[in-house]
């Protein structure tokens, strides 16, 4: 069920649901999520359940921003070390996630049982009107993984949403989300800041903002926290994804010729099928824009039946890494 994200009945509606332990996905600036009451172990089961996700997989923790976003901090979180304010003060509400040492007795199923925590504010004004909502009812915060099944494509519109889950989750629509990929991650819990997930935000932008280099996660002595989105295979579309150069692309298609079938492409280069049967879309030469089409072109080649989908490897260069990071994971599916 799709309801309308600009609604306060809509809102008011979520906001009973929530309340109750149900689930609601909601509209964020990166992707929708699958949102539950983070303070409720059996809420957030209910997510788990519903994606197909390992539970021991840790969630974010969606917040209001303002006044409410700041007490969701101190009741989630364990005081935050400065450099972790510095990011807070520099991209919240934004698609940055940070992983803080969680406040004991606190979300530990959002967590997937560690004793850190990711917490987002997230920038979109229809979560941040149910993030508000929720917080002004006592649910401080909203565990929100991506509203699909575990390891898929991550959903950037309502249909996409309502596509995975039918009518068994209400849906707030707030349109197709401005950035298409999922937010930057950030270990804050260490000692010093560590790159986890690569997003819209670059790592330049991060290390402007703290005014000193990320941490190579190589030097430090203790592993990882589990975090969101980093295993080895995610985002896969149904079909076969492969990462090619525009040269690899081309000789594919030659050799295929007219009997080509089944095959979808998404290069920035200009490449030529003599079959009419090669689905072709032509990937962004932008970054971001490239990543606000992301999802969608993968989903739409799937809705097409393709069984195989050939993508040009995106340039290695700083603005291109959360995109190449997506596909290379897509790639592993």
């Amino acid at each position: 069920m799709i309801l309308d994200g600009q609604s306060p009945q809509a809102i008011a509606e979520a906001v009973r649901v929530l309340r109750a332990g149900g689930l609601v996905a909601f509209p964020t600036e990166t992707v929708y999520g699958l949102g539950a009451d983070a303070t409720s172990d059996m809420a957030v089961a209910g997510i788990f359940k519903a994606k197909g996700r390992p539970s021991d997989h840790p969630l974010i923790v969606h917040v209001a921003a303002g006044i409410k976003g700041t007490e969701a901090l101190s009741r989630f979180a364990q005081p935050l070390p400065p450099f972790a304010q510095k990011l807070v003060q520099a991209f919240w509400p934004g698609p940055l996630t940070l992983i803080v040492t969680r406040q004991p007795g606190v979300a530990a199923a959002a967590a997937g049982g560690q004793d850190t925590i990711g917490l987002r504010c997230p920038s979109h004004p229809v979560a941040q009107a149910l993030l508000e909502a929720c917080a002004e009812q006592g649910v401080p915060g909203l565990a929100g993984p991506s509203a699909n099944r575990f390891g898929r494509v991550s959903p950037t519109t309502a249909q996409h949403v309502l596509d995975e889950f039918g009518d068994s989750v209400p849906v707030l629509d707030g349109g197709a989300c401005e950035v298409g990929i999922e937010s930057t991650i950030i270990d804050c819990s260490r000692g010093a800041p560590v790159l986890l997930r690569p997003g819209v935000i670059t790592r330049a932008q991060i290390e402007a903002a703290l005014g000193e280099r990320l941490s190579d996660r190589e030097v430090l002595e203790t592993p990882d926290p589990r975090a969101p989105g980093t295993l080895e295979a995610h985002y896969a579309p149904n079909a076969k994804l492969r990462l090619m150069d525009a040269k690899a692309i081309q000789t594919g298609l030659d050799v295929l010729g007219a009997g080509a079938a089944n095959i979808a492409v998404w290069s920035r280069t200009e490449v030529r099928s003599h079959s009419q049967r090669v689905l072709q879309r032509r990937m962004p030469d932008d970054a971001v824009a490239s990543a606000h089409q992301l999802f969608a072109v993968l989903r739409e080649f799937d809705a097409q039946g393709v069984k195989l989908i050939w993508v040009e490897t995106p340039p290695d260069t700083p603005d291109w890494e959360g995109v190449r990071d997506r596909l290379q994971r897509a790639a592993m599916g």
